[in-house]
């Protein structure tokens, strides 16, 4: 699908709990939908995904910036 100049993509929010506590972040449905496919493709829940993705980022990087990332360097590889 190709996005079309001034499209605007609908959030969702969806809630994990990371090293013990309760957090959410918002997302693109397009976004979350890819997070479980990978999640399928991998084997591992999408918590455990986004748990890794906490571990490893930048501090100061957003959650969710970070989540958008690790899904388009899945898809590149």
């Amino acid at each position: 699908m190709n996005a079309l100049p001034g499209e605007k993509y609908s959030m969702k929010k969806i809630s994990v709990s990371l090293s013990g506590h309760q957090t959410s972040l918002s997302l693109e449905h397009e976004f979350i939908d890819a997070l479980h496919e990978i999640a399928h493709e991998i084997n591992k829940p999408v918590a455990k995904i986004i748990d890794e993705i906490d571990e490893k980022r930048t501090i100061g990087t957003n959650l969710s910036s970070a989540v958008r990332i690790y899904v388009l360097k899945y898809y590149r590889k």
